[in-house]
Parts: structure tokens; sequence; C-alpha cells
């Protein structure tokens, strides 16, 4: 079955990968678990424990793999202007400290 899901992190196309999604799935690109709370639909920074479902266990670390019965991902988990924002800081400091690739 074809599906519109992409990586919470990166947003590549998870089309690859049959629903449901197993525990120890990971995006192809960048490595990223994903049977997590922020690729699920009932992922809410703005509500308490980040959790729309009453009856799901509170899971405190939101990127890790976890067994929640509740779990069902979502096609708009990946957010491009968080993207582009992280990739600014990640220049930002690159210009502050120098990105010479001599380490």
């Amino acid at each position: 079955m074809s599906h519109n899901i992409a990586c919470f992190r990166c947003g590549t196309s998870l089309a690859a990968l049959s629903l449901p999604l197993s525990r120890r799935d990971q995006c192809t690109e960048c490595s990223a678990d994903l049977h997590v709370c922020k690729m699920c639909v009932y992922f809410d920074p703005s509500v308490p424990r980040q959790c729309r479902e009453d009856g799901a266990e509170d899971v405190t670390e939101k990127e890790r793999p976890n067994f929640c019965d509740w779990f069902k991902p979502s096609a708009t988990a990946f957010d491009a202007g968080r993207k582009s924002q992280t990739e600014a800081a990640q220049d930002a400091l690159a210009a502050l400290f120098g990105d010479d690739d001599a380490g």
C-alpha cells in the first residue's frame, strides 16, 4: 500500500517501507529511528506529555524507539522550516568556529 510518509528528521520519503513501521525501522538517509513519538500522529509539542492520546504511556525521549501501542505514523511529521533553522544554526557555528576540515 502506498503512503506519503517522510522521515521526521530529514524529510526523506519512506514510501519504500511497509506499514506498520517496525520498532527497528530507520531512515535510509539519516539513520533516524522511525517508531518514535516525533513520527506519530498523536505527537503534539503544545500539550502536556507532548501526546494527544490520553491512554498512551508517558515517553520521555521522543526520538527513541518505543513500544507504544497507539503509534501511528504521521504524513506531516517532517517540518521543513525546522530543518532549515537547524541548518542555519549549524552554518552559523561553522562560521564562528571555523570549518577547516583539518581535524
